[in-house]
């Protein structure tokens, strides 16, 4: 069994995402020349890509309906400056982060420099997003460096668990349906990434035919096995491409990365499901 424990990136991913829920996010993109906060997201999240279309952004985030993705690929190559979207990306991250970091009373320029390190060892091979990451020059700052490690950390889980869910035969609005049944993700996932109706309906009706969900919609014992294999296929994916001797650096900041996200997390830089 690794030594690094799914608490680790749980860590991380908190870590990385809060930037997604800050309530200044749409105005701080809209400052250098995006529209609106999905927008915003899009091209700051894909930026490390370089200025790629529609059809990577669909393919490397997954979950989201491509229409949404369309109405914000590629204007915004148009409106805004690759280094302005990608300095503003990293401003925003240190900006949500910190005060959480700061009440954690973590030491995290050591932590940081672990995360850091690890970057270079990582197998990037299919993993499209963490390549990107890994490849941007590394911030001076301790916060930046700090949610630069977790970011490319977090993408590197997160293509591991794209494959994971292609192998499945999960696109992106079933993997969402499941996610919302499952009770791991906002109630309101469907207008969050876009799906129409008829689309999730569509997504639900292919889960029920696989005995994942139950007539009303409501996961079944087989499709809460399901969605546990798929974390734990995700969890093997993850690992195979990680070295032992990384694994265990990391693992030795694992604790102080928990009380970093707990802090992020009660600082309430991130929102509850509902």
């Amino acid at each position: 069994m690794s030594v690094l424990r799914r608490s680790f990136w749980r860590s991380v991913e908190t870590i990385h995402h809060v930037v997604y829920f800050e309530s200044g996010g749409k105005e701080r993109y809209e400052a250098i020349g995006l529209k609106g906060q999905w927008m915003g997201y899009f091209a700051s999240r894909a930026i490390p890509l370089g200025r790629p279309g529609p059809e990577v952004v669909i393919a490397t985030f997954h979950g989201f309906a491509p229409g949404r993705v369309h109405r914000a690929i590629p204007a915004a190559w148009e409106l805004a400056d690759r280094d302005a979207i990608m300095a503003a990306r990293f401003d925003q991250g240190r900006d949500v982060i910190r005060p959480g970091v700061e009440a954690s009373g973590v030491d995290i320029a050591p932590v940081a420099q672990v995360l850091l390190e690890a970057l270079p060892t990582l197998d990037l091979a299919a993993r499209p997003l963490a390549a990107g990451n890994v490849g941007l020059s590394v911030p001076d700052d301790d916060l930046g460096r700090l949610w630069h490690g977790a970011t490319a950390l977090r993408e590197y889980r997160g293509d591991s668990h794209l494959a994971v869910l292609a192998t499945e035969g999960l696109g992106g609005v079933e993997a969402n349906v499941l996610m919302v049944a499952a009770g791991l993700t906002f109630t309101h996932q469907q207008a969050i990434r876009g799906w129409t109706d008829e689309e999730w309906a569509d997504g639900r009706d292919r889960l029920r035919e696989r005995g994942w969900l139950d007539a009303d919609g409501a996961i079944t014992e087989a499709g809460g096995a399901a969605r546990a294999a798929i974390e734990d296929a995700t969890d093997r994916a993850t690992l195979a491409g990680i070295p032992g001797s990384t694994q265990q650096s990391l693992a030795e900041v694992a604790d102080d990365l928990m009380a970093i996200s707990k802090a992020i997390v009660a600082s309430g830089a991130e929102p509850t499901h509902g």
